[in-house]
């Protein structure tokens, strides 16, 4: 959290966990489906002997995105520019993006049915993980102007 929004005692509000998951909660949808079509028609991971291409494209694109969005969320700031997080948590964020993006490429990886992807899948992960990181800051900035609050 943020400095500032640390110096005076927060309430817990189930009401404003709820507003937040009715604006934020979907954006991860979206990009769900994002994923969902690139890896069906962009790698054409769309039979059974491709299914492995499929679950690597989605588990990576899951992982790194769930893993990002402990950024978006804890600041009403732009997380990376205006605000960063504990060196911590930045240590862990990188050591959790780097592990899940290499598994693919291990033994432990194949022995769950995932497979090394391409080269050509990288731009598309990029690419989906700074359209979510935009989106969800602009529907983060919407939320603070209606309601006057971040969580």
């Amino acid at each position: 959290m943020d400095e500032e929004y640390l110096r005076t005692p927060q309430k817990w509000n189930a009401d404003k966990i709820g507003k937040f998951m009715l604006y934020i909660g979907p954006i991860s949808s979206i990009f769900d489906i994002a994923t969902f079509a690139i890896m069906w028609f962009m790698f054409k991971a769309n039979t059974i002997e491709l299914q492995p291409l499929f679950q690597s494209g989605w588990f990576i694109v899951g992982l790194v995105s769930q893993t990002l969005i402990v950024h978006m969320i804890r600041t009403k700031k732009i997380p990376f520019l205006q605000s960063r997080a504990s060196t911590p948590l930045m240590i862990m964020t990188f050591i959790i993006i780097s592990v899940g993006i290499l598994i693919p490429y291990t033994e432990f990886g194949t022995y769950i049915g995932l497979v090394p992807l391409p080269a050509s899948y990288f731009p598309w992960l990029i690419g989906i993980l700074l359209a979510y990181s935009i989106l969800t800051q602009i529907v983060k900035n919407i939320y603070i102007k209606k309601f006057n609050t971040w969580m």
